[in-house]
């Protein structure tokens, strides 16, 4: 069994290596700090069994990160094991298509048991997240036009959407906003899907469209 962890805490990924080594016999660990390492580590470094995922680390793009990994690994159970259990953290994190979310605050005993339903094919949902509030009811929400998308982009999408106004490859993008191309591609997915665009043209059109 192959087992990704990616969390910036070096002494954490140690920690979860010690619990899980003694649970199957010739079990193989890979390690990452940041988002990007995650992303090359998932296109590069075969089919993994298992991926566990921290949120925010550096170089985290936002939730949609989670569905670039879940692309790149499209058969592979994914948790994210977080200090967070903000209600809203939780369900993104279920929206963007996680098998489990484990709080950091769980126990040993809960942590081994939420990836044993994981990797039997279940799902596993933290109590709290039974208890959250529920979303806002509808007619609490921003009426939807034709420019919506824009105004669902994170600070970091409208400098990259930005850039791509002005005719700027994702190279020029990365280097100008200090990115990877690789978390630059996510941030352009993010913006084609919140437009509902497939490409560069069509996104920079409705962009003018909504300024103007």
């Amino acid at each position: 069994m192959k087992i990704l962890i990616s969390d910036h805490h070096q002494l954490f990924r140690a920690g979860l290596r010690l619990l899980l080594e003694p649970l199957k016999e010739g079990m193989a660990f890979g390690e990452v700090g940041t988002f990007d390492e995650l992303v090359d580590q998932c296109r590069d470094g075969g089919r993994y069994d298992l991926i566990l995922m921290d949120l925010r680390m550096p170089g985290w793009p936002g939730f949609e990160g989670i569905g670039a990994v879940r692309a790149l690994q499209p058969d592979t159970p994914l948790v994210v094991v977080s200090v967070s259990e903000d209600g809203g953290d939780i369900r993104q994190a279920f929206d963007h298509g996680v098998d489990g979310y484990i709080p950091k605050s769980s126990s040993s005993a809960v942590l081994r048991g939420a990836l044993d339903l994981v990797l039997s094919g279940g799902v596993y949902v933290p109590p709290m997240a039974l208890h959250v509030s529920p979303e806002p009811p509808e007619r609490h929400r921003e009426p939807e036009d034709e420019h919506r998308g824009s105004r669902r982009l994170s600070p970091r999408q409208h400098e990259v959407l930005t850039a791509l106004c002005t005719g700027k490859s994702n190279k020029q993008i990365a280097y100008e906003l200090g990115l990877s191309e690789g978390t630059v591609k996510i941030h352009v997915t993010a913006v084609f899907k919140s437009f509902g665009v497939r490409n560069r043209t069509q996104a920079v059109i409705v962009a003018q469209a909504g300024a103007s």
